[in-house]
């Protein structure tokens, strides 16, 4: 069997783990251990990102926001092509909403109300009398997941960090302070450390080291995409109800992505779209969109994963040493990603994690007994 020594290994090679990798790399031997053959194949692969600072509980709000200025400006060689593209975000309320809109309104950052005849100038797609009232968020924008993706991969590789493919975790064990970690073929890693950013797999590689489960929560979430004829959507914001039950987006230029918002209960695996949750996307949208939908042109699903609180888990386990938590970004993880990645590898190399450390007692993964 092969055996290679690091300072530390990251599971998990979708965003959260890349951008972990990359920045630890900065000042350590690293290794970014994925099971599948692609890195980013389940969650990251399958994001409709857009950057909404009003978007999550307060920690995931606070890393969102320090993740901006990375958006604009990467560093040089980062990626070949621009990260983010600019896109207001529309919260529409139905009469039940209102009341939701307003402490939006008043709790919130950088949003406006719009009336509904202004609305329709941007959107002529939307049916007037679905909602009552409605707000605007103008400094949002789409993200190019896979150029981010890549780009920390890219930057990771040139810090001489190791990406190993087809590599799932087995047998994980510590001795005299070392992880040993068993991946698929026998090759065994070992670290002083370990980061657990192995999304909905994370309780599973916890229970791989017996590390106590924090209850990680993996919820199916589904996407559609329609052609919206005779609209052209392009340059519509994305479009949601307050209470987010629904949402739709340009997709491709011409297409429309459209999503019921569902969280259903799920386990770690290739999850595909289910019918039912297929049918309620269009359902929902119709009721906001004069919008004739010919045929689905395509759907999938992905794994959105939630600690039980639905805050962030990010820090070392209370018991076992060195294993350090890096999971919990349910809907967030693109948008938060690297100032995330630098919080983790700030707590892995021990130094001050600035303004981000002001999530530290939200995120704690101790606040579960771990």
């Amino acid at each position: 069997m092969d055996t290679s020594t690091f300072d530390t290994l990251v599971i998990g090679a979708g965003i959260a783990g890349a951008t972990c990798a990359a920045h630890l790399a900065a000042d350590q031997k690293v290794a970014l251990i994925e099971a599948e053959e692609a890195a980013g194949y389940h969650a990251t692969g399958r994001s409709a990102a857009i950057w909404i600072q009003n978007y999550g509980p307060p920690d995931v709000q606070t890393l969102t926001g320090l993740s901006r200025a990375f958006f604009e400006a990467p560093p040089e060689g980062f990626t070949d092509s621009p990260i983010m593209a600019q896109r207001a975000v529309c919260f529409l309320a139905p009469e039940e909403q209102v009341a939701h809109l307003d402490r939006l309104l008043n709790d919130g950052i950088g949003l406006k109300e719009i009336s509904i005849p202004a609305l329709r100038e941007l959107v002529p797609a939307l049916r007037p009398d679905y909602a009552a009232r409605a707000a605007l968020e103008t400094d949002a924008f789409d993200m190019d997941v896979a150029a981010l993706h890549q780009g920390f991969l890219r930057l990771l590789k040139a810090r001489d960090g190791v990406l190993a493919l087809r590599s799932r975790s087995g047998t994980i064990t510590r001795k005299e302070g070392i992880w040993h970690v068993e991946v698929t073929g026998g090759s065994i890693f070992r670290a002083k450390t370990i980061v657990n950013a192995a999304g909905a797999w994370g309780d599973v590689v916890a229970e791989q080291a017996g590390v106590r489960l924090l209850g990680l929560v993996p919820k199916r979430r589904t996407g559609v995409v329609i052609d919206p004829v005779p609209f052209i959507p392009t340059h519509w914001p994305m479009i949601n109800d307050v209470d987010h039950t629904w949402y739709c987006r340009a997709e491709a230029r011409t297409k429309l992505m459209v999503s019921p918002a569902d969280e259903t209960d799920d386990t770690p695996h290739d999850v595909q779209p289910d019918e039912f949750d297929v049918a309620v996307a269009i359902d929902r949208m119709q009721q906001a969109m004069d919008i004739e939908v010919r045929r689905v042109e395509h759907s999938w699903a992905g794994l959105r994963t939630f600690t039980p609180d639905r805050s962030l888990a990010f820090g070392w386990d209370a018991v076992v040493p060195g294993f350090m938590w890096c999971v919990g970004q349910g809907g967030y993880g693109i948008q938060t990603s690297p100032a995330a990645g630098q919080y983790i590898a700030d707590l892995v190399c021990g130094r001050d994690p600035g303004a981000a450390g002001s999530i530290a007692l939200r995120a704690d993964p101790r606040r579960f007994g771990a």
